[in-house]
């Protein structure tokens, strides 16, 4: 729980109320521990020669793909300069490498990080959402593709954007609880 308020004050910091480049960085980071999980169950099942393992690597690397296509629609909307491209390519490294330590070793206490991590997310979406609505951030056409990818209203918005991305933030932490309370 402390690690999820370190990062919290670091993204707070850093990004302020920039929401939309705070989402940039923090979905690229969000995409690690479904495919590093899933990746490791994977690779158990191998080991282990059983099939039973199906459905929870499938359930984990979608999260991951979920979490690829969030950050797809946020650069769509913010446009991340060459900085922000840059502090991704090194957070995502030594987050894929500290996670995978961690998931390696501790399973369960790496599924429980990520369901606290998903909850800051819904905390972080929901405040995103009220300054849309309050119209502190302009409430844009959502992009094409996330239009697309919710079957979204070919008119809907970045508010629309929203609450379909923090849905999928607190099914992903009800996954990891899920998953932390039985692997």
């Amino acid at each position: 729980m402390s690690m999820t308020r370190f990062f919290r004050l670091v993204a707070d910091t850093f990004f302020a109320k920039r929401y939309g480049h705070r989402a940039v960085v923090l979905e690229t980071i969000a995409g690690v521990p479904g495919m590093v999980a899933g990746m490791w169950v994977h690779l158990r099942s191998l080991r282990q020669m059983k099939t039973g393992y199906g459905p929870m690597i499938r359930e984990l690397l979608a999260e991951a793909e979920n979490e690829r296509m969030h950050l797809m629609f946020f650069i769509e909307i913010t446009k991340p300069n060459l900085f922000e491209r840059l502090l991704v390519l090194l957070t995502q490294g030594t987050f894929w490498m500290f996670y995978f330590v961690l998931y390696v070793i501790f399973p369960k206490t790496a599924h429980k990080m990520i369901h606290y991590f998903e909850e800051e997310a819904v905390k972080s979406y929901t405040e995103y959402l009220r300054m849309v609505e309050s119209g502190e951030v302009e409430n844009i056409p959502a992009p094409k593709l996330a239009i697309e990818y919710y079957g979204m209203d070919s008119d809907a918005k970045l508010s629309d954007l929203i609450i379909n991305v923090r849905a999928d933030e607190a099914n992903h932490s009800e996954v990891n609880l899920r998953y932390a309370e039985t692997d």
